[in-house]
């Protein structure tokens, strides 16, 4: 049997007709940027998210970075994260020119650890940036000196924004994906609504008239209108992939697996954008799953902090124990809401496997 880590044309199949209506839509409009679609879009995702404003970007990457920008994050600054993330939780600051700190994360959450977070803020912290992985909620600092602003780019869904604002990716994998880059920023400050409004378009208000250096960070119309077509499916997608968790635990306890490998911490806010075990024996695990036709991936296979780019930084294997052991144990299992049961049960039977033959 072949499990795929994530099968495209499974999801799509049952909401093709509404893609190509949405395309279409877009298509005889003429309206490319902007228009009637995006701003659609920006409404019906506040109301899902709960935020009072939704803000489309260019992509996940780009919402981080122009919410960093709309807080004036910039040579000077230090920005607070996690050093177990994708590269653009850390690329956005570092691309201002303000300093990254990393802290450590929680052993159980694999988030930003809110205690090391605090102790690594400085007067110089402008904002801790903790990050929603897999689709879990990080706890957030108590009393942080700063602005806190989530990474939800693999959350949607899980709550509303719970700092002053919240970054989410679009990008095609995601639990809510476009056919392509696309992001939003979503929160409860207008002001600051209005400030991603102006920074996305080159900070020009009106056209031709700069009055804030931006860049062109904007969520096109024919993205927009493949999201607002997905976008009603995302609560049933969310609910079935809740439910294949649950049963990957079961499989998991009928199974007796070692308790070496361990499972992702329980939660019921969790979306569950991946299902990522730890595994001591990781690589070995990896490749057995993979002759027995299972797909995986290691997210993130270093930690950001020994990334070269992050190099004058200072920071040296052994910065962050807690991080680079995960970043040795992580894998990710499959998860699509497509996914069908008995493949659930192919995949925890070659693991089980995999122990059995290994002992």
């Amino acid at each position: 049997m072949r499990v795929p880590l994530f099968d495209m044309a499974a999801e799509l199949a049952p909401i093709r007709a509404a893609l190509d209506a949405a395309i279409a839509r877009v298509l005889d409009s003429g309206v490319l940027i902007g228009g009637a679609e995006v701003t659609a879009f920006e409404t019906e995702l506040a109301a899902t998210t709960g935020a009072r404003h939704a803000i489309g970007t260019s992509s996940g990457s780009d919402a981080l970075l122009a919410v960093l920008m709309a807080q004036g994050v910039g040579p000077g600054a230090e920005v607070v994260t996690t050093p177990l993330t994708f590269f653009a939780t850390a690329g956005a600051p570092a691309r201002l020119g303000a300093r990254v700190v990393f802290a450590d994360i929680d052993d159980a959450t694999l988030t930003l650890d809110p205690a090391a977070a605090l102790a690594a803020c400085s007067a110089r912290t402008r904002v801790v940036l903790p990050v929603n992985l897999f689709g879990a909620l990080a706890a957030l600092p108590v009393h942080a000196p700063c602005a806190i602003i989530e990474d939800a780019a693999q959350s949607l869904g899980a709550a509303p924004p719970r700092g002053l604002a919240a970054a989410i990716s679009f990008f095609p994998t995601k639990n809510l994906g476009a056919l392509g880059d696309a992001g939003a920023v979503v929160t409860d400050d207008a002001a600051l609504a209005d400030r991603l409004a102006l920074l996305r378009s080159h900070g020009a208000r009106p056209k031709y008239h700069h009055v804030a250096l931006g860049g062109n960070f904007r969520l096109d119309a024919l993205q927009a209108a493949v999201l607002r077509a997905k976008l009603p499916h995302l609560a049933a997608w969310t609910a079935a992939r809740r439910a294949h968790a649950a049963r990957y635990r079961a499989l998991f306890a009928a199974a007796r697996i070692p308790a070496e490998l361990r499972l992702p911490a329980a939660d019921p806010a969790h979306v569950y954008h991946q299902f990522v075990i730890r595994a001591p024996r990781r690589d070995a695990l990896r490749e057995h799953l993979a002759a027995a036709g299972i797909g995986t991936e290691v997210y993130y296979p270093s930690p950001l902090h020994l990334q070269p780019c992050f190099a004058h930084l200072g920071y040296r294997a052994g910065a962050f124990p807690l991080a680079e052991r995960a970043c040795a144990e992580v894998l990710a299992l499959p998860i699509q809401p497509a996914l069908a049961a008995d493949a659930q049960a192919h995949v925890v039977a070659q693991i089980a496997a995999f122990y059995s033959s290994s002992r």
